[in-house]
């Protein structure tokens, strides 16, 4: 079982928020700001290096404005029985400001908005090709789904509460959005196992629905839709006469580029995200352990007006 690329990637981004998430709000912008918030919990519900971990700051050297970090893992049980499991953890925090005014005057309020998500997919494995070096291809379609809740904290809420009444203004302090998603992903897999090299190859696309339910304020009822294609490759192979743990050091090249779609577009002020990695694998195998490989992947990701770099912490079962 392989764990790929948990959320220890971190992407430092040159990038603004739209206009749509630092303008002053007041009454149903509450609502808009709410619906995006509900649009980012759609990054972090597929496996995505290229997202795995986002910061984004304001343009006035503020605190962040938005982060989230992502890990998570998938993996085939076995050739005889080859159904594929797959989950993820997300966690994001956007603190937005309001500007309240009652016409003569103004007040900004700072709010804190965090968010947890989990998401989890059954698939099964089609194989369609074996090659002469062992290789096999694999199609593999996956069912998704996901729960997510997002809790309101206004760091002042005295003042809301004392000037606004609303519904809107009620969800500022101590508000809440429960969120679920169902979806599905569609993904080819090519991995070569070896002992001159492994390599694995992945093309998915994925798309899940989100809306809100249950206990959810409502002020801030609405749903968002998730949709990106992801490419994935990877490649290990020894380090001639480099051994530890009685076994040989793997070196790791990676790559990964991820095209987001539909309302995810543009969402953060990019379309898609690429990254690079190179990096060293242990194999732990020949003890009585229960992981049998570790990586660690220094990593550099680009987009339009996004450049970062990041480390990353992987291990198989």
């Amino acid at each position: 079982m392989t764990v790929p690329s948990p959320g220890l990637v971190l992407l430092l981004l040159s990038a603004w928020l739209p206009s749509a998430f630092c303008s002053a709000a007041d009454g149903d912008r509450i609502k808009k700001r709410v619906d995006a918030v509900l649009a980012l919990m759609s990054y972090s519900v597929f496996p995505d290096v290229t997202a795995s971990d986002l910061n984004i700051g304001s343009a006035g050297n503020e605190n962040n404005n938005l982060s989230m970090t992502q890990f998570g893992g998938g993996a085939t049980l076995s050739d005889s029985f080859p159904i594929y499991l797959e989950g993820t953890m997300g966690y994001s925090r956007y603190d937005p400001q309001f500007v309240l005014t009652d016409g003569a005057q103004a007040r900004r309020v700072p709010t804190k908005w965090n968010s947890l998500t989990a998401t989890g997919g059954i698939g099964w494995d089609f194989k369609l090709y074996t090659d002469s070096l062992g290789g096999n291809l694999v199609l593999r379609p996956i069912a998704n789904f996901m729960l997510g809740t997002m809790a309101s904290d206004v760091r002042i809420g005295s003042f809301v509460i004392e000037q606004r009444r609303d519904a809107d203004y009620k969800f500022l302090d101590g508000g809440r959005l429960n969120a679920y998603g169902l979806g599905g992903s569609l993904m080819l897999d090519y991995e070569l196992i070896s002992d001159p090299q492994d390599i694995d190859v992945e093309l998915r696309y994925s798309a899940m629905n989100l809306q809100t339910f249950g206990s959810t304020s409502d002020a801030v009822q609405g749903e968002a839709n998730a949709q990106n294609l992801g490419l994935y490759l990877r490649r290990r192979a020894p380090i001639s006469d480099w051994t530890l743990l009685k076994s040989p050091v793997r070196y790791v090249l990676e790559g990964a580029h991820t095209e987001y779609l539909g309302q995810q577009r543009g969402q953060l002020g990019f379309n898609s995200l690429s990254s690079v990695g190179i990096g060293l694998e242990l194999d732990s195998s020949k003890y009585p352990v229960f992981i049998t490989r570790t990586r660690l992947v220094a990593r550099y990701m680009f987009g339009e007006n996004t450049t970062g770099y990041g480390i990353g912490l992987a291990m198989s079962f």
